[in-house]
């Protein structure tokens, strides 16, 4: 029995590089304070002490919840390394804790979806959707509360950001919907729904943030396996904004983050807020053109938020431009994302000063149809999808299909170095404004071969 156990041990640390190895031998030893010396007549052992829940607890300490704690130890403790059916144990031996560790951070989807049901506090044969939706709301909070304990949100600020209990609620809402579809209305409503493990399985397939969110609590909470590279562009550096009230929360920081590009996603830089720059359509334009990528997001007068993602730079014209990597998305009172649909091109417009086409930023649709529309009459917009706009295949995203917004932000995301172009300036180049003015109304620059002489001097140095 005791070759089998020790073989079962070896099994699962053979999924770890040598130097993996001994880290988590040196976690186990950490947490459960050393090896115990048992004695036999004249023969001594030393065996690794088994972990209680107090020693765990006293060795996370603050750095995931409470509820977090207890169910990684509910899920070391329920692990059978040698499939006899005993039930939860009452101490964490090695085994377990390195079974847990291997599968939760190396595991293949069926490995990762056994631990799971082994946290829900519940007997695997009585879990119920409802135990999964209370389980990823509790990891969606243990994301942002250990990267907030480690000092890894990277200048955003839970305080500073919009209500954080209301965005764990909406993403684990999201994270959630695909473990129920293609089940009646009446189990969805009422969270009955029987979970066995081909349906976890199935989700985690379809959701590969869970096993995201895993890594990232595991790795961060015990401070082991860390890689730089594997979670570098998990959440965003804030720039310019660290002390800015976005209305942006975290998860959904993380979750609209993810689907950017993976270049696009290791910056934001706040480029313009109307609390900020005043509600002018002339400086909201000169703000935003040329700037690359950008997020634009909007809270209508009835507390919905809502924007797009531009894939391209904003340019005043009076056509629509962008690709199809842009996508439109809602924060609250629901998190979704909706991407390209194939249907058309109409990707991003933006335009002002024309009497024959419309005046204003707009994503999707058509024209006066849009799927998002901010009005050159800044403060108004739109939202007209019924059912569906055509080119992202999203529903109405305000309360309203005609709207009035409270606030409205842009945050450009990825690459800065080259937003604006190299080279000596124009003297219209120092004032964006200006120079965004006279592309709406057409103007050519006649001041493009004029350099600021500030410029000439430097240069001569």
């Amino acid at each position: 029995m005791g070759n089998k156990q020790t073989n079962c041990h070896h099994s699962y640390f053979s999924q770890f590089l040598p130097e993996e190895q001994a880290e988590i031998d040196g976690l186990f030893a950490a947490i459960s304070g050393g090896l115990e010396v048992l004695s036999c007549g004249k023969n001594r052992k030393s065996l690794p002490i088994p972990i209680s829940l107090e020693t765990l607890q006293a060795y996370l300490g603050d750095a995931l919840p409470e509820k977090m704690t207890v169910r990684l130890y509910d899920g070391m403790r329920n692990v059978d390394p040698m499939g006899t059916n005993m039930g939860p144990t009452e101490y964490v031996t090695k085994e377990q804790f390195v079974i847990l560790m291997s599968n939760l951070l190396k595991g293949s989807i069926g490995e990762k979806s056994n631990i799971i049901l082994k946290m829900l506090h519940v007997p695997v044969v009585n879990v119920k959707a409802s135990h999964i939706r209370e389980f990823t709301e509790d990891l969606i909070t243990s994301v942002v509360h250990v990267l907030d304990y480690r000092n890894e949100l990277k200048g955003w600020n839970v305080k500073k950001t919009q209500d954080f209990t209301s965005g764990v609620k909406e993403l684990a809402i999201q994270l959630f919907s695909p473990l129920k579809r293609g089940h009646s209305d009446e189990e969805t409503d009422k969270d009955h729904l029987c979970c066995d493990i081909s349906l976890i399985e199935d989700w985690l397939l379809k959701v590969p943030q869970i096993s995201t969110f895993l890594n990232v609590v595991i790795r961060r909470g015990f401070l082991v396996l860390h890689s730089h590279t594997e979670l570098a562009s998990f959440i965003p550096e804030c720039k310019d904004g660290r002390e800015f009230m976005s209305l942006f929360n975290i998860p959904a920081i993380i979750y609209i983050n993810s689907h950017l590009p993976t270049e696009l996603q290791y910056t934001w830089k706040l480029i313009f807020s109307s609390h900020i720059h005043g509600c002018n359509f002339a400086k909201f334009c000169g703000n935003i053109i040329d700037r690359g990528p950008c997020l634009l997001v909007v809270k209508d007068r009835d507390g919905h938020i809502f924007g797009g993602f531009s894939s391209l730079s904003w340019a005043v014209k009076g056509q629509f431009q962008g690709d199809s990597r842009s996508f439109l998305f809602t924060i609250s009172p629901n998190i979704a994302v909706y991407t390209y649909s194939g249907y058309n091109d109409h990707y991003m417009y933006l335009n002002h000063g024309q009497q024959t086409i419309p005046n204003g930023l707009g994503m999707g649709g058509q024209f006066d149809y849009f799927g998002l529309w901010i009005d050159y009459d800044f403060g108004k917009g739109h939202s007209k999808a019924k059912p569906r706009c055509s080119t992202y295949n999203s529903p109405q995203l305000s309360a309203k299909e005609n709207f009035e917004f409270d606030v409205l932000e842009v945050w450009a995301v990825g690459d800065f170095a080259n937003e604006k172009s190299s080279g000596k300036k124009t003297i219209l180049d120092s004032n964006i404004e200006a120079r965004c003015l006279l592309e709406m109304t057409g103007k050519s620059r006649f001041s493009d071969g004029l350099r600021n002489p500030c410029d000439d001097e430097e240069t001569d140095e």
